[in-house]
Formats: C-alpha cells, structure tokens, sequence
C-alpha cells in the first residue's frame, strides 16, 4: 500500500500535522503503536504557549475548542521552600499566556478533528528502510507494511524512524522523577490541597524537586524529581508500592510535612519517570521523503516547551507542505531549517534558574 503522507505516532505533534493536512486538503495517515485512544492515560495538565502551542491550534483551526477545555486559574504559582515558607506567592489574573488543559482533553479535540479512520491504532513499528526515490517502507509488527512518499516520525524519544536520518540515540540526564496522584485533595490531603494552591506549586532544593498542579477533579498530580544516576533507582523495586515510597520520601527528610504528603499519602503507586535528552542542537543533513517532528528531532527534558513545540513542528511542516504541494524537498528544507533553529533556542531553557524556569519570575 502507498499513502501521500505517512505520519508515525498520534501525539500532540502527529496529530497537529495530520489536522494541518486535512484542513489543506492533503491526505494523510498517521499509525500509532497503541490500541486504541483509551490505552493508556495521556499525562496530566498541559501549558499551551501563546508563542508556539496556540499558534499551532490556531493553523488547525481548533482555537474555539481549545478555549472550552481551558482550567481556569491554573495558571497560579506558589513556589515553597523546604521547610514551608511560601517565596512566591502568584496568582493567575487571567493574563498569562500559558492557560492549561488536561493533556488528554487536548489530544481528544484532534483526534475528533480528523475523519474517521485516519488513524491506524495497534500498528507497533518494526522497522523502516529506504527505498530509494524518496520513497520508505515501514514494517509492523503484524508483518504489515506501507510504502510512502514522505514519512514523518512523530514517534518520541525512542522514535523507530530518527535512524533513517540521524545516529543520535537518547542518553540520560541525571534526573528521573515519581509521579503520584491525591484524589478529592480538599477533603482527604487538606494541608497538600492547601500547599499547591488553586494551579502549580513548586518546591525545590539542589538535586531534589517537589512540582505538583491541581488538575481536574479536585485531583494532585504530583511530580518528585531526584537527580541521581540509573544505578540508584535499580536498587528499588517499584512493584512493592510502600517500600518505593519510604525510598523516595527517604530523601526529603526534613521537608515540610504538607509537602512529604505529595509523596507519602498518594492514592496510586509511584510511577518512575527518568529523563533522556539528545545532544543539543540535534539536527542531520537532509533526506528526501523523510523528517521528524517533537521529541523524535529534539528530546530536552521536561520544561513545559516539549509538547508546544511538538505541536508547532506539526503545523509548520503541515503549513510548509501546504505552500509547496509540488516540491516536497523544498517543504522539508524549509521545515527543517526552521525547526533546527527554534529547538535550539529552546534548549537554553535548560541553563536557566530553576525557580526563574518554571515560574517566569
């Protein structure tokens, strides 16, 4: 089977291209390894910037819809010191520029923006080869392949498609973090609810980090961050739930009850998250009929940029393709060259203070 368009992977950046498409009227299929949109949880609240993730929504023309999953008042900020002390205290006077969703609500609002069958679920990459003309096979897991005049890799850090254009391979980081959740918060973790706030709170030592939101629901989702190497997360066993926690909690000795909370009084079992990087200013000399887009062209740790510009490589290539429709190469080229430049300035993020990161204070 030969498709115009063959999108791997049905994030946020696969799904905004593949809308992108549709709405110019470029036919488009994206296969995801999931078996259905339901698989999986989709992570929790989301910032869309004004400067990347709602312009892409804006090119899909999905900014009504957008609007009406928005969580008013996420956007507060209290950042807290170990022991307590509130060092900032922000509200949200609806005139930020980083309103916040639930990432599975916004992932939802694309899906149904595309026609039915767009998406191929429970279709697991193998492999994928070149052809030669521009063209590449992809293999499946089932034994099933499709052959395609341009390939996107829309498929994460362990993308199944970077191989055909660059080398590179996520390394870690020196930081993976717990995620735990605590339901009907007001009520049940009274001094947590109260810690985080109305939106995000932060608190954060050298090498240990608190960063919790109050999502929907009256729901916690908390985020324990420890900067250790891989060796000292083996040593726990992640099956036995009370052992893992006393571990974790282990190393926030002294900190603030109302904060050792986050961590001790989760209703779920810690979920270990570590965190891989590729080199900064990842990028490859270009090949005909194929690109990346988000975390399979530049995977950079967790600071709230990751899925905006995932979303903003999928519209720009949409919109690129769109304004080329008889030279892909000249769409990709002036696609990459653009999303080379944007991913690294993103990337400076990184070196900047933590507190000054995460807050804009």
């Amino acid at each position: 089977m030969r498709t115009p368009v063959t999108i791997i992977g049905a994030g946020l950046g696969g799904l905004t291209l593949a809308r992108v498409l549709h709405v110019h009227g470029i036919p488009v299929t994206v296969h995801e390894a999931e078996p259905s949109p339901t698989a999986r949880t989709q992570g929790g609240l989301l910032d869309i910037h004004d400067y990347n993730g709602q312009l892409a929504l804006e090119a899909a023309g999905l900014m009504e819809e957008f609007h009406a999953i928005v969580l008013e008042g996420r956007q507060a900020t209290r950042v807290l010191d170990r022991d307590g002390t509130v060092l900032l205290d922000k509200a949200d006077d609806g005139t930020g520029g980083r309103p916040e969703v639930q990432r599975g609500e916004l992932r939802q609002i694309l899906l149904d923006s595309l026609p039915a069958g767009t998406v191929r679920w429970g279709q697991k990459v193998s492999g994928a080869r070149t052809l030669g003309e521009a063209r590449h096979e992809v293999t499946f897991a089932d034994g099933s392949t499709v052959v395609t005049g341009l390939l996107v890799g829309a498929d994460g850090a362990w993308s199944r498609i970077r191989p055909l254009l660059s080398a590179a391979t996520p390394e870690y980081d020196g930081t993976s973090s717990f995620e735990t959740y605590l339901f009907d918060a007001d009520t049940r973790h009274p001094a947590a609810a109260k810690a985080v706030g109305g939106g995000m709170l932060i608190a954060h030592t050298p090498g240990r980090t608190i960063f919790a939101h109050r999502e929907r629901g009256d729901t916690l989702h908390a985020y324990i961050a420890v900067s250790e190497p891989l060796d000292w997360f083996a040593g726990t066993d992640f099956t036995d739930a009370p052992a893992a926690i006393a571990r974790i909690a282990g190393e926030y000795e002294g900190w603030a009850p109302e904060l050792t909370a986050l961590i001790t009084d989760g209703d779920t079992p810690p979920v270990l998250r570590p965190y891989y990087t590729l080199p900064a200013g990842h990028r490859w000399d270009h090949v005909p009929g194929v690109t990346l887009l988000g975390d399979a062209a530049h995977l950079t740790p967790p600071t709230g940029e990751g899925a905006n510009l995932a979303m903003l490589d999928g519209a720009e290539l949409g919109k690129a393709l769109a304004a080329h429709p008889d030279d892909i190469e000249a769409a990709l080229t002036t696609y990459e060259e653009a999303m080379f430049a944007r991913s690294t300035e993103a990337a400076t993020f990184e070196g900047m203070d933590f507190t000054e990161l995460l807050t804009g204070a």
